[in-house]
């Protein structure tokens, strides 16, 4: 689409009442990145309240009719996903505006391929708008949904505001307040404990229920003092009844305003004095795991306990199927489902998911796999041809293994002769997860007990017996390549390197899944490939690169950090390589930041290498930690050059087998980037002690 066309959604699909929006851009560095946000308007343009606007602090309606689902990597740099229930929206909302801002004075200028994806609920793109030349702007709309002769329509706008995402959104009626919040912001509470119960007034003829701000939330929703998410509903029990004069009522508080200064998250105290006698009683578990013994065990229990947890907390479930274009409405889930197929006996798919909203049905079927079973092309094709018969929307996999871009775990065939198109999603062990650790450990759910379900379906996906572990293979072409590297008997071409460079791509983004859920930030793998390269010859490219020079690379960008995190694993050393370029800053001499760069590092290994970048001729004085840090001048250049910055590093052995096991390569990697982040990146973001 060009600027300022529009076109009707009912024209482009039949399946339009639920669409997915995705808003994506990349940058020649690879670490530009910016946020999204959604506004309601009414007929006259302006919000009907400050909750129709939709950002990170506010990521999702109570109607489910807008949900912010968060970034996914692309092969070009990353883009922000916005599900959009179009029939839940209230009669009274006419447009729906779509916005993407940046903060710290970054600019969408300096960012490529600003666009606008549309998609409707199968998955079936629709349309795709580009902004050219944004110049120096801090936010952006990009397009905007609006009503229409009974219908929804959208227009391609790529209007830009030089005042960020607080200027967008006073334009549109909301009222911001970005004070600061570090007064607000209290530690998290520990245990868990049920609500009170409400109590309600016995006479509210001459009595007002007025909220009262200590008892509003209950004791998990208390962990996220600073504004609320309409994802994550509050419980509010009203005070006794007061009775009042008709001349002096009681005003309740003012409503916080937004704020669109980002929230502080912190990892809340959950450890509690166990009141057991010794460390062999073993607590009650609502999932237990310890008796499974056969893959079928393992498979039928992983998928009930999933499907159940997600039906029974709303923001969970709602989450996980969000993205695979289900509306908001009302979950159930089934097991063992038994359907017939054509002449031959019923097919049981291990699990179905039904959503209703309005009187329509939205319909999945799950097929699961654990440990390292592979899922099966024939079981997912009667799967897919069942669903189309049927008329459902999706078919799900579940399985340890990690889709990749333009690569799908099973091939099968649609049906294109059938009106009804299925679209085929997958889901990994380690997506379900990390979902599940940013609502309990980092954003809070509805209620205690919600906390306490989604606390034993971690319990269980952890547990050693669940087989949900994630990625744990790196397939049967990891070690012929790496004999091949070692023995310099590996060709450029050969297919076996392409598959290695495949699952390694596969672990980086499980690395990033699993450190992004235990830190509560946004974790993301950085690809810096040239806009429109096709995945295949960029896997193909990498795997070249591997036979040549016997080393796979990565880069994984963490929120806040202050640098991207760089992995190596060298093949032909057997060493993993964990680095992080940290540049200079902007004021202050050389000396005073290369003894600022040691003094934020005193609990790092002492043999951390430190090294000194210089401008136009890249390395110049390195060390370790030990040696450096009575004598940080050492790092200075001795000619004086100019120091653009300091490269961080620690080094690792890698890891032989291509399994998990204690001597497994994966392990080795997850070790390695651990023990990295916790030791130098963590340090560098708190700054310098003293």
């Amino acid at each position: 689409m060009v600027k300022g066309g529009n076109v009707g959604l009912s024209a482009l699909s039949e399946h339009a009442g639920a669409v997915i929006v995705s808003l994506g851009w990349s940058s020649a560095s690879g670490d530009g990145d910016a946020d999204v946000s959604v506004l309601l308007l009414d007929g006259d343009g302006k919000v009907r309240s400050d909750d129709d606007f939709y950002f990170y602090n506010n990521p999702a309606a109570a109607d489910g009719s807008v949900q912010l689902l968060g970034k996914t990597p692309t092969e070009n740099g990353s883009e922000d996903r916005i599900s959009l229930d179009l029939t839940a929206a209230a009669g009274d909302v006419q447009r729906i505006v779509l916005a993407a801002s940046r903060y710290g004075g970054a600019r969408f200028g300096d960012l490529d391929d600003l666009r606008l994806t549309l998609a409707d609920g199968n998955g079936e793109g629709l349309l795709r708008f580009t902004i050219e030349d944004a110049g120096p702007i801090g936010a952006v709309i990009f397009g905007e949904l609006y009503r229409r002769d009974g219908g929804w329509k959208f227009r391609a706008v790529g209007q830009g505001y030089d005042s960020g995402l607080a200027g967008l959104a006073t334009d549109f009626g909301i009222d911001v307040d970005d004070a600061d919040e570090t007064a607000a912001d209290e530690e998290p509470g520990g245990a868990l404990e049920a609500a009170p119960e409400p109590q309600a007034p016995t006479d509210t003829s001459a009595r007002v229920a007025v909220p009262d701000p200590a008892h509003a939330q209950d004791p998990v929703a208390a962990q996220d003092p600073v504004g609320t998410s309409a994802s994550i509903p509050r419980q509010v029990a009203p005070q006794a009844a007061v009775p009042t004069a008709a001349s002096s009522v009681e005003q309740a508080p003012p409503p916080k305003r937004p704020r669109t200064a980002r929230k502080k998250v912190t990892l809340p105290a959950v450890t509690r004095k166990s009141l057991a006698e010794n460390d062999s009683w073993r607590m009650a578990r609502l999932f237990p795991a310890g008796t499974l013994k056969s893959d079928r065990e393992r498979e039928t229990r992983a998928t009930s306990v999933l499907l159940s947890v997600m039906a029974q907390v709303p923001e969970f479930g709602r989450r996980l199927t969000a993205a695979f274009g289900a509306p908001a409405g009302r979950m159930e889930t089934y097991t063992e489902v038994s359907l017939p197929h054509g002449g031959e006996s019923p097919k049981r798919p291990d699990g179905l998911i039904r959503v209703e909203r309005a009187g329509k049905l939205w319909t999945a079927l799950v097929e699961t796999k654990t440990n390292g079973n592979p899922l099966r092309t024939a079981q997912v094709q009667d799967y897919v041809d069942i669903a189309g018969r049927r008329a459902y929307e999706a078919v799900i996999t579940l399985s340890n293994d990690v889709a990749l871009d333009g690569s799908p775990l099973v091939d099968v065939k649609i049906d294109g002769r059938r009106k009804h198109k299925v679209a085929l999603w997958h889901l990994s062990w380690a997506e379900v997860t990390h979902q599940a650790q940013m609502l309990i450990r980092h954003e809070g759910v509805g209620n205690a007990a919600h906390a306490w379900l989604l606390q034993e379906l971690l319990y269980y996906l952890q547990h050693e017996n669940s087989g949900c572990h994630g990625f744990q293979n790196m397939g049967p072409a990891w070690v012929p390549v790496r004999r091949g590297i070692d023995e310099e008997t590996l060709c450029e071409g050969d297919p076996r390197a392409v598959d290695v460079v495949a699952n390694w791509e596969r672990l980086i983004r499980q690395v990033c899944l699993r450190l992004g859920g235990e830190l509560g930030q946004k974790v993301l793998p950085v690809q810096r490939v040239k806009r429109g390269t096709d995945p295949g010859e960029r896997r193909a490219a990498l795997a070249d690169r591997l036979c040549r020079e016997g080393r796979l690379q990565a880069e994984l960008r963490i929120e806040d950090s202050p640098g991207v995190l760089g992995l190596t694993a060298d093949l032909r050393t057997s060493k993993l390589r964990t680095s992080l370029d940290v540049p200079a800053p902007a004021a202050g001499s050389p000396l005073t930041w290369a003894k600022r760069l040691v003094r934020q590092l005193p609990d790092a290994p002492a043999d951390l290498h430190v090294e000194t970048l210089v401008d136009g001729r890249g390395s110049g004085p390195r060390g370790t930690l030990e040696r450096l840090r009575p004598e940080p001048a050492d790092l200075l250049p001795r000619d004086g050059a100019t120091i653009t910055g300091f490269r961080l590093s620690l080094f690792k052995g890698m890891g032989s087998t291509r399994g998990t096991a204690e001597t497994g390569f994966i392990r080795s990697v997850d070790e390695a980037v651990d023990r990295f982040h916790d030791t130098v990146v963590t340090p560098l973001q708190r700054g310098p002690r003293g």
